[in-house]
């Protein structure tokens, strides 16, 4: 394990504003193990049926209008703008969670979920459903969903102990990433018996999350900050002077890009389907690629601890252009999602690494501010990378769409190698 010093600590890290306020949530500094530590675990537990309601719906919306409209126009409309709401709505969501009690912030998003979906329900039964309501729905869902999350990611820190931060930010990944899986596919089962039972569930999940929240303990509120206009923006301005952070969230923001979830299955799919292959070929294809994810989050512990975190978050990155030549080369489907699958993996890896030292050297009073702006960032060009790998690919095929995938990875790994990031402390000094 190597000993270098971390490029930046706390003491010396670029503050948003001349604040002399001690921090309102000091760490941890004993407790149970992560598994005995009820209060992480019931957050844990609130944000996994959260989270599980949300795919289960927003796969399940743009289902109901293709089978009551015929309009994949439509059905993709809803599908973009579920990740511009979540996206855009994360921002504030950041802003919200430096300013309220966080937890009564995740209940009320889980409870106004809750209600949208049951009267939601009762349209579908009336058959009183068309697009706008639905987009409507789809859109205040999402924007819950935007709102909720930094306040959720913030509130880990002031749950766990210290040495239990990376253990803590990896069973998020788990949780996030098995919802992404699990999701889907239990919106669609639902869907396929009776169009009601995606929205039942979800407006069942978001009212057992409420529940469950109960049972975390409040957390000191952080600090206020007088209120200048600029401070809106605080978390922009502490990543983009943060010698680690800000060279990192350029890669992310790009690696998302390049390789979102939604576009490169639509990449797959249009490829496998010009390759002549079945819908069920297909459709394994997509699921070993979505495997990746879930395998990845299962891992993510064991690497952060033995690897060093500059090796985790180069090799990451430069996995990116190495896969889109793979995708641009490699013969048949299968091999598509093999491919697509390893990429994956990394994701959970880096964003739990990413996190643990986000939530070390931020101070709390920024905690929400950053982690929405990493959010927003991250998330506010998932549908232009849609969009972008649409239009490549009828312009010009598969091959040009990888090539096009390819470049923007390239970009992304590039920060990487920046000082910052090369002389990254071992995860044990992190962690």
């Amino acid at each position: 394990m190597a000993s270098d010093q971390p490029a930046a600590t706390t003491a010396d890290l670029p503050e948003s504003a001349p604040e002399s306020a001690p921090e309102s949530a000091p760490e941890p500094s004993a407790g149970p193990t992560l598994l005995r530590n009820r209060p992480f675990q019931a957050l844990w537990s609130s944000e996994a049926f959260a989270g599980v309601g949300e795919n289960a719906a927003g796969v399940a919306y743009p289902m109901l209008i293709l089978t009551t409209t015929g309009s994949a126009v439509s059905a993709g409309l809803v599908g973009s703008a579920q990740l511009l709401a979540q996206g855009l709505m994360s921002f504030w969501g950041g802003i919200l969670a430096d300013r309220m009690d966080r937890k009564q912030l995740l209940i009320g998003c889980s409870m106004l979920r809750a209600a949208l979906l049951g009267v939601f329900t009762l349209l579908v039964l009336a058959d009183a459903v068309n697009v706008a309501v639905t987009l409507g729905i789809a859109i205040v869902s999402a924007a819950c969903f935007g709102l909720s999350m930094p306040a959720g990611m913030a509130m880990i820190k002031q749950l766990v102990r210290p040495d239990q931060l990376a253990q803590a930010t990896a069973q998020n990944q788990i949780r996030w990433f098995g919802a992404i899986t699990a999701g889907p596919s239990i919106g669609g089962a639902l869907y396929g018996v009776t169009r009601v039972l995606p929205f039942i569930g979800a407006s069942i999940s978001f009212a057992v999350s409420s529940v469950l929240m109960l049972f975390v303990p409040r957390t000191p509120q952080p600090q206020a900050v007088p209120g200048a206009k600029k401070e809106l923006l605080g978390g922009f301005r502490y990543l983009a002077k943060h010698p680690v952070l800000g060279p990192l969230i350029v890669s992310v923001t790009l690696s998302n890009l390049a390789f979102n979830t939604t576009g490169i299955s639509l990449a797959v799919i249009a490829t496998g389907t010009e390759r002549g292959a079945s819908e069920s070929f297909i459709g394994l294809t997509l699921a070993i690629a979505g495997m990746g994810g879930l395998a990845g989050a299962l891992v993510a512990e064991f690497i952060i601890r033995r690897a060093r975190p500059s090796a985790v978050f180069i090799a990451g990155y430069w996995i990116g252009p190495v896969a889109a030549v793979l995708l641009a080369t490699v013969p048949g489907v299968i091999p598509l999602g093999i491919v697509v699958a390893c990429v994956y993996i990394r994701g959970p890896i880096i964003n739990a690494l990413f996190l643990t030292y986000t939530a070390k050297v931020v101070p709390d009073r920024l905690q929400g501010r950053v982690l929405g702006a990493i959010i927003f960032s991250s998330t506010i060009v998932s549908p232009l990378g849609v969009l972008g790998i649409g239009v490549v690919f009828e312009a010009a095929g598969p091959a040009w769409v990888f090539a096009t995938i390819g470049a923007v990875a390239t970009l992304g790994a590039l920060p990487t190698l920046t000082k910052g990031i090369r002389t990254l402390a071992s995860a044990g000094d992190l962690t």
